[in-house]
């Protein structure tokens, strides 16, 4: 039981820290990557605190973060936020879009430019109590089905992308997520197998 609630407080500890992804893979930060930075970016799936990697030599390019209307007209003139320092990393801290685009007004219009879209923090509905011990008769022992299996996939769960080679390993964030799933059943089952073990008894 102590192992079950140390996964679970280590799983809840790394959910927050989010995943790195690498903006262009191996190529980096570049006028023309092997894939478009905009596909790319719509094949992932972003949320709050997640970061990007952006791989360019310092002094030879730059990411701009700017507004919608400059990311359109590559107008470098007035960013949100500059990178400079090269292989800069941006955190992202809240949820929607995300403008980016190189220092170079003559790279952005052939297309070094990148939209991120930041999915919205879904806040988990508070959980029900497990009934109270009460002398009522035995009910019959027909299966009962948990809340967690009749609720079915989440939206947050469907159409999912595999990472790809390039971002760090997710593995151990989906572990988490499972084993904290795992973890409130075992609790809410053992809570309702006294409940019936007290009503057996009366």
């Amino acid at each position: 039981m102590g192992y079950l609630l140390i996964a679970m407080m280590l799983c809840f500890l790394t959910s927050t820290q989010g995943y790195k992804f690498y903006v262009g893979g191996r190529d980096g930060w570049v006028v023309t990557p092997s894939e478009n930075y905009n596909h790319w970016a719509e094949r992932m799936r972003f949320q709050v605190n997640d970061t990007l990697f952006f791989k360019y030599k310092k002094g030879s390019d730059s990411v701009l973060l700017v507004a919608k209307e400059d990311y359109f007209a590559c107008n470098t003139k007035s960013p949100v936020q500059s990178l400079t320092e090269g292989d800069s990393i941006f955190t992202f801290d809240r949820s929607g879009p995300f403008f980016f685009i190189t220092g170079n007004a003559d790279n952005c219009n052939k297309g070094q430019k990148l939209i991120v879209v930041v999915m919205a923090v879904r806040h988990k509905p508070p959980q029900q109590q497990p009934p109270s011990a009460s002398p009522s008769p035995p009910e019959t022992d027909a299966p009962t089905e948990s809340p967690m299996d009749s609720e079915g996939p989440s939206d947050s769960d469907a159409g999912m992308p595999a990472p790809s080679s390039e971002q760090k390993s997710g593995s151990f964030g989906v572990v988490c997520s499972t084993w904290l799933v795992l973890g409130i059943s075992v609790l809410v089952s053992m809570a309702l197998g006294d409940v019936k073990r007290v009503c057996f008894t009366i």
